[in-house]
């Protein structure tokens, strides 16, 4: 009942959790070279209202706190705080930087093995569920774990990059969403039409992908966080 309720309540910022390009599914493999993220507004235009604004919004609430300004505006930072690590991991998730005609692959029936699903939700849960079944025993703390280990070694020398803002900004989510629009049209929509049952196949050239995302989404919300708190704190976007 209560998922019910804060569904209801929360259901007017759904749009805001995608950054989507107007191309539509019979164009998506001729137009997918050269993207780049550009202007952020929902389908009725409204301007900065996309998973990059809604992380500067956010950010910026946050930062009024660390400030202790006097401004006349009190934010609710706890509500701030949960949809700032919300929407740092949807600019991560490929297919919330997908394409307007099929709403990040929303309305792309295929089938995950037997079962009957659309593409988005293959990447929002199904590959990371399969992962857990195949490989971690379903525990969830084993794969955090593998995670962590590939952070330490894998990927060490990566994560200085993965924290780092350029000219000084403390939050910096366009340069991610350019990174999931280019792998949504490389790994994503790649051989998953309409009608596709995707497999072993898909399943195993995606997970590194997916695996990876998590990482840098998690290493990119605690070096926000750390920008946020830090005893200078620079504004959003400045």
């Amino acid at each position: 009942m209560q998922l019910r309720v804060l569904s209801f309540v929360y259901s007017f910022l759904l749009p805001i959790a995608y950054l989507f390009f107007p191309v539509f599914i019979s164009e998506i493999q001729s137009l997918c070279c050269g993207l780049c993220v550009g202007d952020c507004h929902d389908t009725h235009k409204h301007q900065d209202r996309c998973v990059t604004g809604a992380i500067f919004n956010y950010t910026m609430q946050l930062m009024s706190a660390s400030e202790n300004s006097h401004t006349i505006v009190h934010y609710n930072l706890t509500e701030a705080l949960m949809f700032l690590s919300h929407y740092m991991g949807d600019v991560h998730q490929p297919l919330h930087v997908g394409f307007l005609g099929d709403e990040g692959g929303n309305t792309i029936t295929v089938r995950w093995y037997r079962r009957k699903t659309n593409l988005h939700h293959v990447w929002d849960n199904m590959i990371i569920e399969s992962a857990l079944k195949t490989y971690y025993n379903k525990s969830l703390p084993l794969f955090i774990q593998a995670l962590q280990t590939n952070l330490t070694h894998g990927w060490s020398n990566d994560v200085p990059s993965w924290e780092t803002c350029q000219l000084n900004q403390t939050a910096c989510p366009n340069p991610y969403a350019s990174e999931s629009i280019n792998l949504a049209c490389k790994y994503a929509y790649r051989n998953a039409t309409p009608g596709t049952t995707l497999g072993d196949d898909y399943f195993l050239s995606r997970l590194p992908i997916v695996e990876k995302r998590l990482a840098q989404g998690g290493i990119r919300l605690a070096a926000t966080l750390n920008r946020i708190f830090s005893s200078k704190p620079k504004h959003a976007g400045s």
